[in-house]
């Protein structure tokens, strides 16, 4: 009873004590954050490329997978719907592993993942070639398989935001167009493998093609990040840098800096943070990632200080440190000023006016450095190399040399489109914005990652696995309509790519036209994915309208495409799906941003990803019984096409309801009692 009654009280007052110095599990790092700027050039479009090729492969299997239905139902004698299961598990898993694998690439990096995912899909459809029962291979090339896509997939695309920052709806654009390129090129080939292989020996060439990922994923290797290091700079370091600066300024005393990001509400009305039991108490054991600080809320205020990598060249820390839209502190935009670098190699900038404020002055002087002198701490933008050695660095060496980024702890990981959407990035500096998107790693996570070993679900697992799965998200109105929205179009998605060969072959056409319409629905969806890029990136086109206008065009063709069939209007039915499905996979960050802001986007996709794979796992299943029970192909289409106009109407409403959550949101604020 009295070991109870201790634990009991020690429990009351760490929670009463939020910020326990004591409790090393959950907190923070404040000596040091890792903050990558994407380089937007050079290895940059490697990776796109391999990237590309990821898509190309995998999902160009997925959308052909279908095809294989017809063989397994003469070798196993069984029913359309239940063979389907089949395909639609490996396009259903594909997505529902999504946040199990966004975790797992947070810890182990997006290449360690991608290549061991791609090794064992290729191992998985290699098994599948000797299964004597379709029940294996729901399991085999389903399941398993499933999971290694996904292990391939997600790395393939975020990895693409961690690269480019200016060109990243066109980067991301170009990389998803592979779905479209894989669909022309699998689509004919897997109908030649089927009739000259056998469905066991097509999904054995698919394996190879599979392992090649592995070869791709070797491009994504990972970015060295820049290192903000907090500074206590000695008397003599001091009169150093204020001659090297030259700069006679006093500096003000050390004030408590990292302890008001945690404990004080923060400007914009968000919550305050209270870091360490609140972790202990969610279901995944750790809170969700908006939780923590940001880099820009830890070091706010600090003094400005970039310099130069020893490992950089010039050209690439230029780049690392370039300006999106440069402001002053008060935030007002200010005039473009110029890169040069003096005979120390410092990074300084050249402007034209002077601004002080209540709080910091910032001083600017033809060919001198910018500072901004306020507090005696110091933010330096520097590589882990740069810092090895200097004595004027705070936290252990062990700190600094295991300085390591954590790619889903980004607010903006998921975001496909460009960034000049987004207010944040519009509002201040490149490297401000990406402070303001970085979450902080805690002392725990940072320990884990240098200890050898394995852990059996490390810190870096839990936080990505509660943020994606945070299921406060389902209290949101908006989001649920988007999630439903999305729910509808994935069980309609694969069905014409099942259907469309038998029921155009049925009706008289022949099978290499059949073929050819299949793959015409990649080329036109490559061809969209690269306009609704371009046009997406036009400030005044509204995502979530295009999304509804092609989402209904599509849904509305695939009803009417049975009404009648020939060459000319299955390819018309083609031009209207490829745009569908290319709008609604390319849109979706966009309108989520819109919908929930940028700090859910990651919590939005995990759930987005579960209620697809679910869908797609259904989905086609559902239109196969529907066929066996009528024996009528048009049936499908009804169903697909229903769900997926169904979906579209379910977004019109989207920015009304988003307004009314948004005035709830705010009335409820009004109403709550003041903070303390």
């Amino acid at each position: 009873m009295a070991t109870q009654s201790s634990r009991a009280h020690d429990e009351a007052k760490a929670v009463a004590e939020p910020l326990n110095s004591k409790d090393e599990d959950y907190e923070i790092d404040e000596s040091t954050a890792a903050v990558v700027v994407p380089p937007d050039s050079g290895w940059a479009w490697v990776v796109m490329c391999a990237s590309f090729l990821c898509c190309t492969v995998l999902d160009g299997i997925v959308f052909c997978s279908s095809f294989i239905t017809g063989h397994l139902m003469k070798e196993f004698s069984v029913s359309d719907g239940y063979a389907a299961f089949v395909p639609s598990l490996l396009s259903g898993f594909y997505l529902i592993a999504g946040p199990f694998v966004s975790a797992m690439a947070n810890r182990y990096g997006f290449r360690p993942v991608a290549i061991a995912g791609a090794l064992f899909a290729a191992a998985c459809f290699g098994i599948s070639y000797f299964v004597k029962s379709i029940e294996l291979l729901f399991i085999t090339y389903g399941i398993l398989a499933g999971v290694g896509f996904s292990m391939v997939y997600i790395p393939a695309v975020v990895i693409i935001g961690f690269y480019f920052e200016k060109w990243r709806a066109l980067a991301t654009g170009v990389a998803m167009c592979g779905s479209g390129v894989g669909t022309i090129i699998f689509a004919p080939l897997t109908e030649y493998l089927l009739a000259k292989s056998g469905w066991r020996g097509t999904i054995a060439v698919q394996g190879c093609f599979i392992a090649f990922c592995a070869l791709f994923a070797c491009a994504f290797r990972p970015i060295q990040p820049i290192t903000l290091a907090v500074n206590e700079d000695s008397d003599e370091d001091k009169i150093e840098n204020e001659k090297r600066n030259g700069h006679g300024n006093t500096v003000a005393p050390k004030p408590q800096l990292h302890q008001a990001a945690f404990t004080k509400p923060l400007p914009e009305g968000r919550f305050a943070y209270s870091m360490p039991n609140s972790a202990h108490n969610t279901y995944m054991g750790a809170s969700p990632k908006h939780h923590y600080p940001t880099a820009a809320e830890v070091f706010r205020g600090a003094n400005i200080e970039r310099r130069l990598s020893n490992s950089s060249g010039k050209g690439t820390e230029l780049k690392a440190l370039r300006k999106s839209q440069p402001t002053t502190p008060n935030g007002e935009p200010h005039p473009q000023p110029q890169l040069h670098f003096n005979i120390n190699k410092e990074l300084t900038t050249v402007g034209e006016n002077e601004e002080e404020t209540e709080n910091e002055n910032l001083i600017e002087t033809e060919s001198k450095a910018v500072v901004i002198q306020a507090r005696r701490h110091t933010v330096s933008g520097r590589r882990p190399n740069d810092i090895v050695g200097k004595k004027s660095s705070v936290g252990s060496q062990d700190t600094v040399h295991n300085i390591h980024t954590r790619p889903m702890y980004r607010d903006d990981i998921f975001f496909t489109g460009s960034l000049a959407r987004i207010p944040q990035y519009q509002s201040q500096t490149s490297l401000a914005y990406h402070m303001s998107v970085t979450r902080l790693p805690t002392k725990q996570d940072m320990l884990e990652d240098r200890q050898k070993g394995c852990h059996l679900c490390p810190e870096a697992v839990r936080r990505t696995l509660s943020t994606m799965l945070d299921t406060s998200l389902l209290k949101s109105p908006s989001f649920m309509c988007l999630a439903v929205s999305g729910f509808l179009t994935m069980m309609g998605f694969f069905v014409p790519f099942k259907y469309l060969q038998a029921r155009a072959k049925e009706s008289g056409m022949d099978e290499a036209s059949a073929t050819a319409v299949v793959a015409g629905i990649g080329l036109v969806n490559t061809i969209a994915r690269l306009i609704c890029g371009m046009v997406s990136s036009i400030p005044s086109v509204k995502p979530l309208w295009l999304n509804n206008v092609a989402i209904t065009a599509g849904g509305l063709a695939t009803i009417f495409s049975g009404v009648k069939i020939t060459v000319l209007t299955q390819w018309v039915f083609a031009v209207f799906f490829g745009v569908c499905i290319a709008c609604f996979s390319a849109l979706r960050s966009l309108i989520a941003v819109e919908m929930i802001g940028l700090e859910k986007l990651t919590n939005a996709f995990g759930f987005l990803m579960l209620f697809q794979g679910i869908a797609a796992t259904f989905g086609t299943p559902i239109a196969g019984a529907l066929y066996g029970m009528t024996k009528d192909y048009n049936i499908a289409f009804y169903f697909s096409g229903g769900l997926i106009l169904v979906s579209a109407f379910l977004c019109y409403p989207l920015p009304y309801i988003a307004n009314w959550e948004k005035a709830r949101n705010e009335r409820k604020e009004a109403q709550a009692p003041p903070r303390a």
